[in-house]
Parts: structure tokens; sequence; C-alpha cells
């Protein structure tokens, strides 16, 4: 009788350690993916600051006044700011940064570019797209 009592001793504690370790197997699954989520989001925050910093940056640049499409880099941040006149006049500087892209449209006036008070937008503000891309 001793014995079979000690048997489902047994095989109640190995069924513990059974589920334990499925919960934690679980647990560190969730643990990865959400690492993984916070990498990404964290990715996506750094990109968006420096196509930002880079934008106004490019704000301040003074830009020769021809119409052909112009590029800079900074060298603190990752991406490049360009940008690019149109015969009528009107321009559109454009930053990039990673995944994240910025525009900032503006206009020649006196020899000097004037940019747009309202700031920038997160969506091309031109009808065709294919302006809004980087050279």
């Amino acid at each position: 009788m001793r014995r079979q009592e000690g048997m489902s001793s047994l095989l109640l504690v190995l069924l513990v350690l059974v589920l334990g370790s499925l919960t934690l197997q679980g647990t560190s699954i969730r643990h990865q993916a959400q690492v993984s989520q916070a990498a990404l989001e964290k990715a996506a925050v750094t990109d968006s600051a420096h196509v930002e910093s880079l934008l106004e940056w490019g704000r301040m640049l003074p830009w020769t006044v021809q119409p052909t499409d112009h590029c800079q880099t900074h060298p603190a941040f990752k991406g490049r700011v360009c940008l690019r006149l149109f015969v009528d006049g009107s321009g559109v500087l454009i930053a990039s940064s990673g995944e994240q892209t910025r525009w900032q449209t503006g206009t020649l006036i006196d020899s000097t570019v004037q940019f747009d008070r309202h700031g920038w937008s997160d969506f091309c503000p031109l009808k065709e797209t294919v302006q809004c891309q980087l050279p």
C-alpha cells in the first residue's frame, strides 16, 4: 500500500513540474514578443525624431535656387533631406530617415526659398506622388 501512495505523490510532483514548465515557456514566448515589439517601436520613434530634425535642419540650410534636386545629409542623423524646386517657383523639402518621411512645401521668393508657416506634412502634399519621392 505504501508503494502506491508514493507513486501518486511522484506523479503529482511531475504534473506540477510539467505545468510550471509550460507556464514558464508561454511567459517566455510572450516576453520575447513584447521585447521585439518594443524594439520596433523604439526604432520608429528614433526614425521619427531623426526625420523631424532633418526637416527642420533642411529648412535652415542655404539652398541654391536652381530648378534641380539638391540633397544634404547630416552626420548626426541617419537619412537625408532634399529640396525639389519646380519651374513654377514652388518647391518641396523632403526629409527621410528609415521608414519615416516628412514633407514641407515652399515657394521661391527673391532667390530664396520661403517655407510655408503651417509646418510639415506626413503625407505627400503634391498631386503626383512621384514628385514626393527622394531623388
